[in-house]
């Protein structure tokens, strides 16, 4: 018998979100880590907040939002609330019940800021990584590093001489001049919009452009970072943050660690800080035996070079995974300290996207 399309409306209606969310849902696992970890990090949540006046929106709720989003490529803060309004299972994630307002973008957007600038998304980071389900697919010996642009917030058009020599002679915002032959260098410019952004290009061919570089030290069992970091883009930034991420890491260790890198790190000295800090570096080589001179390489060391370099091409998954599913190309605020803290909280979500597999099987 056909049904009919009538509706007839109910004075009560009981919606419970947790029996509407299905029992083998990926979001389950994620969100009982994700609570662990919140849990963790109560104190430091309590240094934010005062005692008294208007309550704000809750950390826990901001965090478990950002993931939201990253996981659905939402692309604006506006959308993220619109599609919390009526989507039930964002509802259940976030922690808001089915009666519970949603908060206006703008509300959402500088209470979010106030944990980025407390350094929360690193402590998030660790508390994930501490995490009995994550904690057992890390590997304790054996890293991979590697580096990527992401382009800064500003334009060329600002990138101008720091003594003013460049001012055009007519007035106006898109005052003409004669660019062509000009020399623009960090030293002698800088732009007037965003100062941290620095004029970089990776390779030959490509483009310079206003960027900054983002670094990843990744585990290589299961192709989990477990360190971040954010810095100014130079020619040297990639081995002065890969230094700094393995002290981070572990500091004064004295148990012998590997170290897998691309070309960019093929420098002799970066080679003998490695190996200072009982670290075996698998370098990929620009040159024959530059960073290595007067030794020559096994056969046997060159095949175990070879094995890192596949091992050491997951940590680019990081990186697609941070650009193109959480839309990260380009960086959404002005300086380092903000834009350090969003990349800390990206690969902390990156990390529970990419295991999201792994802790379903477990």
């Amino acid at each position: 018998m056909r049904g009919t399309d009538a509706r007839s409306e109910s004075l009560f209606s009981y919606v419970d979100l947790e029996a509407r969310v299905p029992a083998k849902h990926p979001l389950r696992i994620i969100k009982a880590i994700v609570d662990d970890a919140l849990t963790a990090l109560d104190c430091e949540f309590e240094r934010l907040y005062e005692g008294t006046g208007r309550q704000s929106i809750a950390p826990e709720r901001l965090l478990r939002a950002s993931l939201v989003q990253a996981f659905y490529s939402v692309r604006s803060e506006r959308q993220l609330m619109e599609q919390i309004d009526y989507n039930l299972l964002f509802r259940w994630f976030v922690g808001l019940g089915i009666d519970d307002p949603v908060w206006d973008h703008s509300t959402f957007s500088k209470n979010r800021d106030r944990l980025l600038d407390a350094d929360v998304a690193a402590k998030f980071l660790e508390a994930v990584l501490r995490h009995s389900r994550v904690k057992r697919f890390l590997s304790d010996d054996h890293f991979s590093v590697d580096g990527t642009l992401i382009e800064a917030w500003a334009s060329l058009k600002s990138f101008r001489a720091k003594d003013g020599s460049d001012e055009p002679p007519s007035p106006g915002r898109n005052r003409e001049r004669d660019f062509h032959g000009e020399k623009r260098a960090n030293d002698t410019h800088e732009s007037t919009t965003d100062p941290d952004a620095k004029l970089f290009r990776k390779g030959n061919g490509q483009p310079a452009k206003l960027c900054f570089m983002g670094h990843a030290l990744m585990e290589n069992r299961s192709g989990l970072v477990v360190q971040a970091h954010f810095s100014q883009a130079s020619g040297t930034a990639e081995r002065e943050a890969a230094i700094h991420m393995l002290d981070r890491h572990s500091p004064g260790s004295t148990r012998r660690l590997t170290l897998g890198a691309d070309k960019g790190y093929d420098a002799a000295s970066f080679v003998a800080d490695l190996r200072e800090k009982c670290v075996t570096p698998h370098v990929a080589q620009k040159v024959k035996e530059k960073a290595k001179p007067g030794k020559t390489l096994s056969r046997y060391m060159r095949a175990k070079n070879k094995r890192f370099g596949k091992v050491r091409a997951r940590v680019e998954h990081v990186f697609r995974v941070m650009k193109c599913q959480f839309g990260y190309r380009k960086v959404r605020y002005r300086g380092i300290i903000k834009n350090g803290a969003q990349v800390f909280s990206l690969l902390a979500l990156a990390n529970i996207y990419l295991a999201r597999k792994q802790l379903a099987a477990a």
